[in-house]
């Protein structure tokens, strides 16, 4: 084999990891998950790392809102039939942008905030501190649960025209895994990293 085809042999396969990288890195990922009892309630904190595509910040530039919609799963498995979800919370936050005073604008839960750049904001929509999901009255102590949650960008949240591009478009379709941890309520604080 020559020198020049085993450098564009390398070349290639150069060009093939740095593609694989940059699409790789895109998406939404749980950094950190945490329930804690206060009183007969639990409450969930949780970190996300989210990472959106060029095509998706253009988007939210030129004034196409984000929905990214979070759900809590309680779930008891069961042999003898579908399995029990005691508990199914969901969250609703909002990303926009607003050219006028060049901030974005994040909305959740009643709460409006602002961040001056799009790590900042990605940042803040990522961030879920003290959101009550389970009440003790709804757990039987003495059953095993299994405590889910994921994240992902709503598209039918999205303008008409949006959606079609989404369904051709996998850079919009951003989601993460559910992540499933083991729960007892007699248990203390339920953390995972």
């Amino acid at each position: 084999m020559s020198q020049g085809i085993k450098q564009l042999i390398l070349l290639c396969l150069m060009a093939l990891s740095i593609f694989s990288t940059t699409v790789s890195a895109e998406g939404i990922k749980i950094k950190s998950f945490e329930l804690e009892r206060v009183d007969n309630d639990w409450y969930l904190s949780a970190a996300f790392q989210i990472e959106l595509s060029p095509g998706l910040e253009d988007a939210v530039q030129k004034g196409v809102v984000l929905y990214f919609q979070t759900e809590f799963d309680l779930t008891r498995s069961r042999w003898y039939w579908f399995d029990e979800k005691p508990v199914l919370a969901q969250r609703q936050t909002r990303l926009s942008y607003q050219p006028l005073t060049q901030q974005y604008r994040i909305a959740s839960e009643g709460f409006t905030f602002s961040a001056k750049t799009m790590s900042e904001a990605l940042q803040a929509v990522g961030s879920i501190g003290g959101w009550r999901v389970i009440d003790n009255g709804q757990l039987d102590p003495s059953k095993s649960y299994s405590a889910d949650l994921r994240m992902f960008l709503d598209l039918s949240k999205l303008p008409k025209p949006f959606q079609v591009n989404a369904l051709n478009n996998r850079d919009w379709n951003i989601s993460s895994d559910w992540v499933r941890v083991p729960f007892s309520s007699g248990g203390a604080n339920l953390i995972k990293r």
